[in-house]
């Protein structure tokens, strides 16, 4: 009998920002499956009323009284932490995790987050805890593609990644995406993180459904995939029309006012007012084509593609798979990416998704 079948022998879990967008639909996913996490937030009306309808222990404390959230942490086994601005919001409860020894896992893809765990490694491993930041789209898939490519080719020197997807925003991921234009560009080179212009590179990409002009982006493998590859050289790409690339280069010019906080305000209380995240029947309709290609030294390639599903869905299945496997095993404690933790097929065991085919 699995401790989905009895909840009497399950490890005392937590989703934090359960009452955020894809908290809710994860927490609404693990009930499905027999899982009864605690769920918890700052909004005590939405924790309180999403907790009584999936007959549920709530939850409501935040962030700010370090002693309160120690507290609120001890007596849980593992936090799935889905409350952002994560730039704000990880380290505060990463550092709850390890000193009342609960597993963190979160769906950032925040290359600083990402940093910051695995400078907490030594102190996970100690504590027998393990951090797992990224176990949603932001990294999963791209990290699985960026291992199995640094299996079929273990000398490579570069690694680009990229996806093509339709999903549309939810608030949460929006207002990430503002703090991100404002920092600009980043990639990694000769090991290290550095800042670029965004759109530094376009290229043309065929990323599973053709080919189409693609760009560069700060997203989270800058960080992770080095940490699951050790390759020195990372890239990640999107798709762009030639309106888009012009429009990000522009905003290159007015990085410092995206920087202002008065201006960053504007910005997310303007999202928090007109974006809502996509409803079941378009998550239904908005799949993913994930892509990577490796270089090595002597000019050999090798490239990768998976389809999976939906950005949200893909983050529901793959956030929870990461959580069951953490409820049923009991890894060395450390600092972890997705693929590392689990490997890189964990991405095509997730409903959904197709063959990960390297050529």
């Amino acid at each position: 009998m699995s401790q989905q079948d009895n909840p009497d022998t399950q490890m005392k879990w937590m989703i934090y920002g359960a009452n955020g967008y894809t908290g809710e639909l994860i927490a609404r996913d693990a009930v499905k499956r027999g899982l009864r996490p605690v769920l918890a937030g700052r909004s005590r009306d939405k924790v309180e009323v999403l907790a009584r309808e999936l007959g549920l222990e709530a939850r409501v404390f935040g962030l700010d009284d370090e002693a309160r959230l120690l507290a609120q942490i001890k007596g849980h086994g593992l936090v799935l932490h889905c409350a952002g601005p994560f730039s704000a919001t990880a380290a505060p409860m990463m550092e709850a995790c390890l000193r009342a020894n609960a597993h963190y896992l979160d769906i950032t893809g925040e290359i600083a987050v990402f940093e910051h765990a695995q400078s907490l490694h030594e102190r996970a491993r100690a504590a027998g805890v393990v951090i797992c930041p990224g176990v949603g789209f932001d990294v999963v898939p791209t990290d699985c593609v960026a291992a199995a490519l640094k299996n079929a080719l273990p000398d490579a020197t570069h690694l680009a990644l990229g996806f093509d997807s339709r999903s549309s925003f939810s608030p949460g991921t929006a207002k990430t995406s503002i703090e991100g234009m404002a920092q600009g560009g980043k990639v990694r080179r000769d090991g290290k993180i550095v800042s670029v212009p965004l759109a530094y590179r376009v290229r043309r990409i065929d990323f599973g459904a053709g080919e189409k002009l693609a760009m560069t982006i700060p997203w989270g493998d800058v960080s992770t995939a080095y940490h699951t590859t050790g390759i020195a050289n990372i890239e990640v790409f999107i798709p762009g029309s030639a309106a888009m690339i012009r429009g990000a280069r522009f905003a290159n010019l007015i990085r410092p006012l995206l920087g202002l906080s008065f201006v960053q305000r504007l910005l997310k209380a303007r999202i928090g007012k007109t974006v809502v995240g996509p409803d079941e029947e378009k998550r239904a309709d908005q799949g993913t084509y994930v892509w990577g290609e490796a270089r090595n030294a002597r000019g050999d390639r090798k490239v990768a593609r998976v389809h999976t599903a939906n950005v949200y869905s893909l983050t529901i299945y793959a956030a929870l798979a990461v959580v069951d496997n953490l409820l049923r095993m009991r890894p060395t404690g450390g600092a972890y990416t997705p693929a590392r933790l689990l490997g890189a097929d964990l991405v095509t065991h997730l409903p959904g998704s197709g063959d990960l085919k390297v050529e």
